[in-house]
């Protein structure tokens, strides 16, 4: 796994052995940016970015959009072992200054930190077919990490597709694999 744009491109990514982690491949993450990049529908969104990895486990999508412009990225992540390697793969990118790591379960957050900004790029990869990742933006929202107009882009099973919530409007959808990704922005 690797950084696939931007100022670290091609730099390695940790990640753990195993199936109890699911990366986004290489490849997804790449048509992920690249629709962030060009779609129609936002405006230079990655430019000067405020991320929230939810689901964060190494941190390969905050990490990547820090690499293509992103001005800062927050991590959330519960589970110990993946927060390990998610710092691991912030430090060996020199980027501990634009990063901000946060033990919580994402579906209940806490309060947004009043020194971290409201979030305009929230990425979601939580586990399959649990339907944790509408729980955690519909949270996320409760607590003040979104700003209005963020654009959220949230991977799922294609065969257990997560329910949108309301407040956020669907922009695009692909799919890659067993994956589908969706692309929507919180409305309020």
């Amino acid at each position: 796994m690797r950084i696939i744009g931007g100022i670290h491109r091609g730099r390695p990514l940790l990640a753990p052995k195993g199936r109890n982690t699911r990366p986004t491949s290489d490849r997804a993450r790449e048509s992920v940016f690249n629709i962030l990049n060009h779609g129609s529908w936002h405006h230079g969104v990655l430019e000067d970015a405020m991320v929230l990895d939810v689901f964060a486990g190494t941190g390969a999508l905050g990490l990547e959009a820090l690499s293509q412009g992103a001005k800062h990225a927050a991590f959330i992540e519960r589970e110990h072992p993946a927060i390990e390697f998610c710092k691991k793969n912030i430090n060996a990118l020199k980027e501990t200054e634009r990063t901000s790591v946060m033990t919580f379960d994402a579906t209940d957050p806490i309060s947004r930190p009043l020194y971290l900004q409201h979030r305009n790029l929230v990425f979601l990869d939580p586990p399959y077919g649990k339907y944790l990742g509408a729980e955690a933006l519909k949270a996320l929202v409760q607590k003040d990490w979104l700003k209005e107009g963020a654009v959220c882009v949230m991977e799922m099973s294609r065969k257990i597709p997560e329910i949108i919530p309301a407040g956020f409007s669907l922009q695009d959808e692909r799919i890659y694999g067993i994956a589908k990704v969706q692309f929507l922005i919180w409305v309020g």
